[in-house]
């Protein structure tokens, strides 16, 4: 039988000496092996466990809840939310009212990398938003996702060196494992009726589509906002504020840069 994987999470409430040394000993005991373990957030630490059979993790719980010393409040089956806490040592940030954004500062930019790789590895389409002011690593941040994910990236639109717009895709560029970059305020700005026709055809593609800036991009399409699986908002510090004003303003004085790419 082959062993499950677990994600325990406690909250220390009495932080003595040897107090991991015991959790460690229980579940040696209950042949439980330790994949990783490190603290997550509000004197909380998380564990990625193995173990062989459920019933030992029933005993596992048990035991937990009556020691003094912690509170358990996680024992379950690992989801990538947590899987990223105990590998970087902090939760990524969800929005209350939406499920759907995802909140991340620039100092953060290694668990928002790991997060959009283990996005990219699940297949069929995926549709992610991207917000952020300019030069807060947007881009960079997706292009570096795609090489943790081993997967090539492509820019439909973009601003990463001049302001590219693409009306074709030529052969091999048509794939299920490549990710589609879609710069929305450029295409929006920019962009022809080719250009509109090629995102249609991309959209179809059981791929992953990122789009910077989704706010303006679905005000120049048929696309809305519930369309995105997730949205994810990048920001410089946790109180910036991300206003399309200067997002706009910026990508018009890189006008000089323009090139339009038409195969």
């Amino acid at each position: 039988m082959d062993r499950t994987e677990w994600y325990l999470e406690y909250e220390i409430l009495t932080n003595r000496p040897g107090l991991l040394g015991d959790i460690s000993s229980l579940l040696g005991m209950l042949s439980i092996n330790i994949i990783m373990i490190n603290g997550v957030e509000n004197g909380k630490r998380g564990m990625l466990i193995l173990s062989k059979y459920d019933d030992q993790v029933t005993r596992l719980r048990s035991i937990l809840q009556t020691m003094d010393t912690i509170r358990l409040t996680k024992l379950r089956k690992p989801n990538l939310r947590d899987k990223l806490a105990v590998r970087h040592g902090k939760y990524i940030h969800r929005d209350i009212e939406n499920r759907k954004i995802i909140r991340f500062v620039r100092n953060e930019l290694g668990l928002l990398v790991d997060f959009m790789a283990e996005l990219y590895k699940n297949e069929g389409h995926k549709l992610i938003g991207m917000r952020g002011m300019p030069r807060v690593g947007k881009t960079e941040s997706i292009v570096a996702a795609s090489v943790s994910a081993n997967k090539r990236w492509l820019f439909v639109s973009s601003t990463l060196l001049k302001q590219t717009v693409r009306n074709q895709l030529i052969q091999g560029e048509y794939s299920p494992d490549n990710i589609y970059i879609i710069d929305g305020v450029v295409s929006k700005n920019r962009a022809n009726e080719k250009h509109w026709q090629l995102i249609r055809e991309i959209m179809q593609l059981p791929a992953v589509k990122v789009v910077e800036h989704p706010d303006i991009f679905v005000q120049a399409t048929e696309y809305n906002l519930d369309d995105f699986d997730y949205i994810i908002e990048l920001r410089s510090h946790e109180d910036e504020e991300i206003t399309y004003d200067e997002v706009e303003k910026a990508q018009f004085n890189q006008g000089d840069g323009f090139s339009m790419f038409d195969f």
